[in-house]
């Protein structure tokens, strides 16, 4: 039962359902996910909603009427997962709280989403992916130089809470045999996850106290590792041993950098970053970056181009992968859509389901709660839930 919204939730819950999980997306019957309303659009259709909610099915219904809180009890009673992002409390004044769940079924794993955790002064306020970025320290050590501070590309702080999430459940799942049967309450934030990829970034200054600061498009601790300029377009090369470094300095046909004890080892690189970056590309720009990415590869060495989103598409290791799948929305016009990133036993995650109408499969969910097409028209016509006509178009 995904009773979430926007990002993080959905995003979790659509790396389940990748997996072979059955998806009910419960949305409100006035609007659905906000994200519905969210630019991009292809005409009508939000392709922010598109992008995160495949292999699900919606079923709309009023949250504020008392039917609607009944049926909201009863998916939750019959799920083995139920996964929300409101902010800490919301789930019970909506008819569903976690202990009274518990009772009616105690196999129910519960996963939540907040924007800063459940305890603390900022447990009870609204959070945003931009503002977990900032406050994590994340956006501090990206961008140019410390003067500006810059945002990931794509909302990560949304994306990462969604695949901790999604591990939490599995576990969670896993270990019901041993639990006894029981679920858990799985739970994250925003915040946490922003603090928990910090890395390397994060243990440098718990453990010396040196803040770390941006690195532009160089490796913070690694050289050369970062991007070069060659003869037309630029070039991510990745040098990480002494094995590699032996091998770039032959090809780029500089062997005395070698043996210079300022680039000796990986240490004394990042020491002097600045001065070898310019030796590197004194040599680089003799050639065209594609010769040099192909020759980079040929020994091994991490290499490859900074591609837009039309050239990552078009690349053939991308096309080999079969990353992009098109499927059929309910009013039949085509989407091409990103499959999930996980392979089993050697099969891709497939998409079986294009991301649903609003109230698309109520009808069916509905009568897998038992109730027959007399009660669902009724629920439909006193607007307790929004449903497509059935099969036939009978209202």
């Amino acid at each position: 039962m995904d009773l979430s919204r926007a990002l993080a939730g959905p995003y979790c819950t659509a790396l389940l359902g990748d997996l072979g999980a059955d998806i009910i997306k419960v949305e409100s019957a006035k609007g659905g996910d906000s994200t519905r309303s969210w630019p991009p659009f292809e005409e009508e259709h939000s392709l922010y909603f598109d992008s995160t909610n495949r292999n699900k099915r919606s079923i709309a219904v009023d949250f504020y009427s008392e039917a609607g809180r009944r049926l909201l009890w009863d998916l939750a009673v019959g799920a083995d997962v139920l996964v929300e992002n409101f902010r800490p409390g919301v789930l019970a004044t909506m008819g569903l709280d976690p202990a009274e769940l518990r009772q009616a079924n105690p196999g129910l794993v519960i996963a939540s989403v907040s924007g800063f955790g459940t305890v603390g002064p900022l447990a009870h306020a609204a959070g945003l992916d931009q503002v977990a970025q900032g406050m994590s320290g994340l956006m501090s050590v990206t961008g140019p130089d410390s003067d500006h501070p810059t945002r990931v590309g794509v909302p990560v702080m949304d994306l990462y809470a969604g695949v901790f999430t999604a591990v939490g459940i599995c576990a969670s799942l896993a270990g019901r045999a041993g639990n006894g049967g029981t679920g858990h309450e799985v739970g994250t934030s925003l915040l946490e996850a922003g603090l928990a990829v910090s890395a390397f970034q994060g243990q440098n200054f718990l453990s010396t106290g040196a803040v770390p600061t941006p690195q532009g498009n160089n490796h913070p601790v690694l050289s050369p590792y970062g991007v070069f300029r060659t003869a037309d377009i630029p070039a991510i090369i990745a040098v990480g041993n002494q094995a590699h470094w032996k091998k770039f300095c032959q090809i780029i046909d500089a062997p005395e950098l070698e043996d210079d004890p300022r680039f000796a080892v990986g240490r004394s690189r990042s020491e002097h970053r600045e001065e070898l970056t310019a030796l590197i590309e004194e040599q680089l720009v003799r050639r065209p970056g594609l010769e040099w990415i192909e020759a980079f590869r040929a020994a091994g060495i991490p290499t490859g181009p900074i591609y837009t989103y039309a050239q990552a598409f078009q690349d053939p290791q991308v096309q080999a992968l079969d990353m992009v799948q098109t499927v059929q929305r309910s009013d039949g016009s085509a989407l091409p859509l990103l499959r999930g990133p996980l392979s089993i036993d050697g099969a891709a995650a497939g998409v079986r389901k294009a991301p649903p109408a609003l109230g698309e499969d109520t009808r069916a969910v509905l009568e897998g709660l038992g109730l027959d097409e007399g009660q669902i028209a009724g629920l439909v016509e006193s607007g307790i839930v929004q449903a497509a006509p059935p099969v036939g178009g009978r209202q």
